[in-house]
């Protein structure tokens, strides 16, 4: 069994982005520059919105926090967004979800210009990607693509089980690896929690990219040897042993499923860390 470590990965490609932001800067070309709105003072959204400051300071991007109260109105945020999209110097932004339940969320990411849309959400780009016209991807598919190709993992020809089919990874991975690719050409099954004899189905998968959100749903007794186990998952569990109070659990039971796979992200320092490399790879291809 490998692991697959996206903490190395990312920091590869965060290598290669920085090199050609140098390369850039000693052309006199235009430096990148990602923006960020985050809306209210979720925990969670707040120190992940953080660590997409520091990732671009350490590739030498320039980025703007935009830093809204809680009560923030949907007219607010749209008249941010707006400022954004006019902005020449700014290449891409996201705006951090969740929002605020008083705000629309897919109002404000169909406000977003698709040429500064990083996160691959808004869609035309949805609409490109499904097509295979060049795009933003979505930040973590694009991500998992990334490390099934650095880890030289063939999916030509697999049988690939995808579970959950949320719009920002599940449902847009089953598009992509079906897709003639590198890491692509697969059969692809798309489930979720209507899905009868998910075991069964399971049991016949060379790859498994499990997007589900429930911890540990996935165990040993339903993958086959030799599977690779790619998990996106990553939730909060009580554990009265660890001096925070909780741990970071996946969806997968990594303890009875590695003993089976070929190859598995672990959690955390799996997916994770990839998802802001891509990111800023998006954000340096807005800016070429």
């Amino acid at each position: 069994m490998q692991l697959i470590d996206g903490k190395v990965t990312a920091a590869q490609i965060k290598e290669e982005i920085a090199k050609a932001v140098q390369n850039r800067k000693e052309k006199g070309l235009k430096t990148p520059h990602l923006a960020a709105i985050l809306v209210g003072s979720d925990g969670a959204s707040m120190t992940y919105v953080n660590s997409k400051v520091k990732a671009c300071e350490k590739v030498g991007f320039n980025s703007t926090l935009i830093d809204l109260p809680e009560d923030t109105t949907e007219e607010q945020l749209l008249h941010e967004i707006e400022l954004l999209n006019k902005d020449p110097e700014i290449d891409g932004f996201i705006v951090q979800l969740p929002l605020p339940d008083a705000i629309n969320e897919q109002k404000v990411l169909m406000a977003i210009n698709p040429d500064k849309d990083v996160d691959g959400f808004h869609p035309t780009n949805v609409g490109k990607m499904t097509l295979e016209l060049p795009t933003f991807l979505p930040a973590t598919p694009f991500g998992i693509l990334e490390l099934l190709e650095r880890y030289h993992i063939e999916t030509s020809g697999k049988n690939v089980v995808v579970i959950g089919r949320s719009h920002i990874v599940g449902r847009p991975m089953s598009i992509l690896l079906s897709q003639k690719r590198k890491a692509g050409n697969a059969t692809v099954t798309l489930t979720h929690s209507r899905t009868k004899n998910l075991k069964d189905i399971c049991l016949q998968a060379d790859i498994i990219i499990v997007a589900l959100g429930i911890p540990e749903f996935l165990t040993g007794d339903m993958v086959k040897e030799g599977v690779v186990i790619i998990d996106v998952g990553i939730t909060r569990v009580s554990d009265a042993t660890k001096k925070r109070g909780y741990r970071l659990a996946g969806d997968v039971d990594f303890e009875t499923v590695s003993k089976k796979a070929s190859y598995i992200t672990p959690v955390p320092g799996g997916v994770g860390p990839m998802t802001i490399a891509m990111l800023l790879k998006n954000t340096l291809l807005a800016c070429q």
